[in-house]
């Protein structure tokens, strides 16, 4: 089982869960739900789910930057303002989850706050609720702890809170390919977890799974997206050393890469000894083609 379905499995947990308590609330009230319990969900009813659940990217395709969305002050504003011109980490919440979301909205703010790079300064977040109930009073609040986390003046820069309706909210998921479904026996959504890297132009470039991302990871991503114009010179060479993996969405070590750099480096090398021990060779000759001849020995004396 690989990590986007153990992070799954534990979606439907938290949601059987939390179903478990709404019809116990419901027996003690003496109204009892004729909907089948959540703790019921056998396995035809896990596998339709995750048929409809998933991370179906596809890089290089743009999100629309004329969507309409509503920021965290209640004002207007389309998709492609909050990007600015920089590489993007856009990250598919709903506000109201009670578990995956907030570990992943965890796992993205502890990262933030240890990384060089500078939000709204290298970068913008936009964190985007898939849920089309939210307010802006509740992200608002999703604003506030950010703030609290990773400076206020940053988030200030260059981090928006947007929700919309549901037509906003599938024309950016479409693009993405993040695939979700509400259940309404348990009133929760399933869905995966992850962060989007878009490209100054609101391209996709990266996708990062699970809850917990890798400062390497996200820094490399970015660097990616921004097409070298930011980051240093350790981090353009590390990007030769790492290739991303997209079947689970990290950077790992590029073998192969590396072992053509230390073959051409291993063959470089010799020809260079070869070269050198041509060269000293053929100096030696020069020098004992030039020597002057020892002077004839005198004849003997009679």
């Amino acid at each position: 089982m690989n990590r986007q379905m153990i992070l799954f499995a534990m979606c439907l947990a938290c949601i059987a869960i939390c179903g478990a308590r709404i019809a116990l609330a419901q027996q003690e009230t003496g109204t009892a739900s004729t909907s089948p319990a959540p703790s019921a969900v056998n396995a035809a009813t896990f596998n339709e789910l995750l048929n409809r659940v998933g991370i179906t990217t596809e890089f290089g395709r743009q999100v629309p930057l004329d969507t309409p969305f509503v920021d965290s002050s209640g004002q207007h504003v389309d998709f492609g303002d909050c990007i600015v011109g920089r590489p993007t980490i856009l990250h598919l919440v709903y506000y109201q989850c009670p578990m995956l979301c907030k570990l992943s909205t965890d796992g993205l703010l502890s990262t933030l706050a240890t990384i060089s790079l500078k939000i709204g300064k290298d970068f913008s977040v936009i964190t985007v609720s898939f849920d089309p109930r939210d307010t802006p009073e509740i992200s608002a609040r999703a604003r506030q702890l950010a703030g609290e986390r990773c400076g206020h003046n940053a988030v200030e820069r260059g981090w928006q809170f947007l929700t919309g309706d549901q037509s906003a909210i599938s024309a950016v998921t479409n693009a993405v390919g993040f695939r979700y479904t509400y259940d309404e026996a348990t009133r929760q959504f399933a869905h995966p977890a992850g962060i989007f890297v878009l490209t100054p132009e609101g391209k996709v470039s990266r996708f990062l799974s699970g809850t917990d991302y890798s400062p390497r990871d996200l820094r490399m991503a970015l660097v990616e997206a921004s097409s070298g114009k930011i980051g240093s010179t350790i981090d353009h060479a590390l990007l030769l050393c790492y290739m991303y993996d997209p079947t689970v969405g990290r950077y790992g070590l590029a073998i192969v890469s590396i072992m053509r750099a230390a073959g051409l480096v291993t063959v470089g090398t010799l020809a260079l000894a070869i070269l050198t021990m041509i060269r000293r060779d053929r100096n030696r000759r020069v020098d004992t083609d030039n020597a002057p001849l020892s002077s004839a020995p005198d004849a003997a004396s009679s």
